[in-house]
């Protein structure tokens, strides 16, 4: 173990070492090393954390046949081969069934099991993110994140290394500051080992979103504050740190580090400048977190009880042994700057034309006569021809507009009840009024693809991208490929969810 001054020593040794051509390829958690404070989990998605990492980072599964892939660097040290994964998935849908460890202790994160709380999949674990949802590019390269909708998580309650009582630990991670919401948790870090909240000071993980049970940082969040178990903390005083900002940063880093009666939350922008420190100080002025009791188990996207009621996207995070210097993490943040993370187009295939008037006609054999429409705020499918009713052409007719959650993909607003718009809710699809809720909003984006069947389009809803409008029984769904729902059933899916886009009838 290192002390203090030694660390401090380690970390400018480290910092000097960055300013030569012989680390400029170092990788964060060689950064974290040099610091003194060795990684312990290493989980990204988009490309290597050490520069001669060349295993594989997460794994997929593909609808299809349930066939799992590994997706590794391009090369060592590199982004993920985001080309891999869409040849893998062509034609089909894909999961995302482990978040490999880089650091070698095998702490891996998969499909978080029931605790507390049970996730929506079958017996009671929690949904995998779609391998699509989030995607980036990384320096110019393509690669893609983890996007958590409501009832995904990932777990590992038997991890190695990680921090134990109040023995001192660093996190950091990479998120989208644009994607939260004030469900309890999304997180990433240290948490029970039994998935159930085991008290005060049992967990310590970054969280961020705009969860005001416990404690809110300035203006209306999000925030990033640390999930201590049974609270969300922003600083000592359990309710308001007036000096944690709210961030939208597209993307966002995020650290909370930990060690006795010291803790600390940093965040910044990752695609340019410094760190902030938004608190540095004692423990909570609360019973229970001084001493911490922290268990060491791994996980993301949930509560430590596996509270799925949140949402975010996580994009790479490590965890460390020993609490990390300022300096070490600053050296950490120019490394991510210098990955240069950047958005890219969620939509692929046949063009949607924002201000067009579309017709959406199943591609199922025996159905494709039959056009998306509704029946006041029934969403189904009709017949229709140029020979039908007017009424029955503009309830089958949608104008194409600008994404109300998310400006870079599409909501379609009915023809003949202007102001309402297709939205999912609770998976069935629905034709509401839109109130401006970030709910409605969110459920009423949709982002468009290549037909799974190779026929037209596929649209996949933002918010829960392994979800896909699909119509089952001339009703229409958000539906999961092979999920829990009547309506998620795998035969027929590729097919059901696929759609000719013609010019609207109205």
């Amino acid at each position: 173990m290192f002390s203090r001054p030694s660390l401090e020593r380690a970390c400018a040794f480290a910092l000097g070492l960055v300013a030569t051509s012989s680390l400029v390829a170092a990788g964060p958690c060689d950064i974290y090393t040099s610091g003194g404070t060795p990684c312990i989990a290493a989980h990204s998605t988009t490309r290597a954390l050490y520069n001669s990492f060349t295993g594989a980072l997460y794994q997929v599964r593909r609808g299809s046949d349930n066939a799992v892939t590994n997706i590794s660097p391009r090369s060592a040290g590199g982004v993920a081969n985001a080309a891999a994964q869409d040849s893998f998935c062509a034609g089909t849908t894909c999961l995302i069934t482990v978040i490999y460890d880089q650091s070698g202790r095998n702490n891996h994160l998969t499909q978080a099991p029931p605790g507390g709380f049970s996730g929506p999949e079958a017996n009671g674990f929690d949904n995998l993110a779609s391998a699509i949802g989030a995607p980036v590019t990384l320096n110019g390269q393509k690669a893609y994140g983890v996007f958590v909708s409501p009832g995904t998580g990932y777990r590992n309650n038997a991890a190695t290394g990680t921090a134990r009582g109040d023995q001192p630990q660093g996190i950091y991670a990479v998120l989208d500051g644009t994607h939260f919401n004030n469900g309890c948790c999304f997180d990433y870090g240290n948490a029970e080992t039994s998935s159930r909240d085991t008290g005060n000071g049992h967990m310590e993980t970054i969280y961020f979103g705009t969860n005001t049970v416990w404690g809110t940082g300035s203006g209306s969040g999000p925030w990033v504050m640390a999930d201590l178990e049974n609270g969300l903390f922003s600083g000592r005083n359990p309710k308001l740190n007036a000096a944690d900002p709210t961030r939208t940063d597209r993307f966002l880093t995020t650290v909370v580090k930990g060690e006795p009666n010291q803790w600390a939350i940093r965040g910044g922008n990752a695609a340019s400048g410094s760190l902030s420190t938004f608190y540095s100080g004692a423990r909570p002025s609360v019973s229970g977190y001084n001493p911490m009791s922290k268990e060491g188990a791994i996980i993301l996207g949930i509560g430590g009880d596996n509270s799925v009621g949140a949402q975010g996207t996580f994009y790479e995070g490590v965890m460390t042994s020993g609490y990390p210097s300022d300096a070490t993490e600053n050296s950490v943040q120019a490394n991510i700057i210098a990955a240069k993370y950047a958005t890219t187009s969620l939509n692929s295939g046949p063009a949607l034309n924002v201000g067009s008037s579309v017709s959406l006609r199943a591609t199922t054999p025996g159905f494709d006569t039959r056009y998306l429409a509704h029946t006041g705020s029934t969403v189904n499918t009709q017949v229709v021809s140029s020979s039908s009713s007017t009424t029955l052409k503009q309830q089958a007719s949608w104008t194409v507009r600008t994404g109300l959650g998310n400006s870079a993909c599409f909501s379609f607003e009915s023809r003949d009840t202007p102001g309402s718009f297709l939205r999912h809710a609770n998976f069935v699809l629905q034709l509401n009024a839109n109130d401006g809720s970030k709910g409605f909003v969110e459920d009423a984006t949709f982002c468009s693809q290549s037909g799974l069947n190779g026929q037209g389009s596929s649209i996949r809803a933002w918010s829960y991208p392994t979800c896909f409008i699909r119509h089952y029984n001339n009703v229409g769904y958000a539906a999961r490929n092979g999920g829990v729902h009547v309506f998620d059933a795998a035969g027929s899916f590729n097919n059901d969810a696929s759609w000719a886009v013609s010019t609207g009838f109205a």
